[in-house]
């Protein structure tokens, strides 16, 4: 099986940054980068010095692995982003934000995206009132993202939701808490991605 399944918060270690992959844990002081804020493995709290590759690496596999990817789909998301007109680091992280996980994780139905995603692929999502199960699909400017009827008494959901305040949605979405409804009230700029990201260093990486 090509996706990681280890522990991920050894992923967030390994970044030196919270990529919030544990939802509410990652809220509180269990979070490891808060008890363990050094690389994991043997020779994780030495000193080592990156060399322009090393970083450009590393920021590639921070973005891969917050909106959980895998190479190839990461890569293609680069081409795509390449292809377009603009920034091709600010076009990247437009594609990814738009995806239907990430807008499910973001609107607050999911503590985080590994969730999202099989919320949306068990089927307890609809868009524009169709049903929607590929975690990839592309929302656009006035979609309709709901969770079904039927799912929306799934503690796993109300809790999630009932949570949302403390994470915030950004301001290309807007919220219905009360009916478990969002609607994608505009495109996603580069400054509605608060994470600390230097898409340059990607970009630079494929670059070669």
């Amino acid at each position: 099986m090509a996706r990681y399944i280890g522990p991920v918060c050894r992923q967030c270690r390994r970044e030196g940054l919270k990529l919030f992959l544990k939802g509410d844990r990652c809220y509180t002081e269990k979070c490891s980068i808060e008890r363990r804020a050094y690389p994991p493995g043997e020779h994780g709290q030495g000193h080592r010095k990156q060399s322009d590759y090393g970083l450009q690496l590393r920021e590639k596999q921070k973005v891969r692995r917050m909106y959980g990817l895998l190479e190839k789909q990461f890569r293609s998301y680069y081409y795509d982003a390449d292809g377009q007109k603009g920034v091709t680091g600010s076009n990247l992280l437009r594609l990814l934000e738009i995806r239907l996980d990430n807008a499910v994780f973001r609107l607050g139905f999911a503590v985080n995206r590994a969730e999202a995603r099989q919320i949306v692929r068990h089927n307890h999502i609809l868009v524009n009132g169709r049903k929607a199960n590929i975690p990839a699909m592309r929302v656009r400017k006035g979609d309709i993202i709901e969770i079904r009827p039927k799912a929306r008494k799934h503690a796993r959901i109300q809790s999630a939701l009932a949570n949302v305040d403390r994470r915030g949605v950004p301001e290309w979405l807007d919220l219905d808490k009360k009916n478990f409804r969002g609607t994608v009230a505009r495109v996603p700029e580069r400054e509605d991605v608060t994470m600390p990201i230097e898409e340059h260093l990607i970009v630079e990486l494929y670059s070669k």
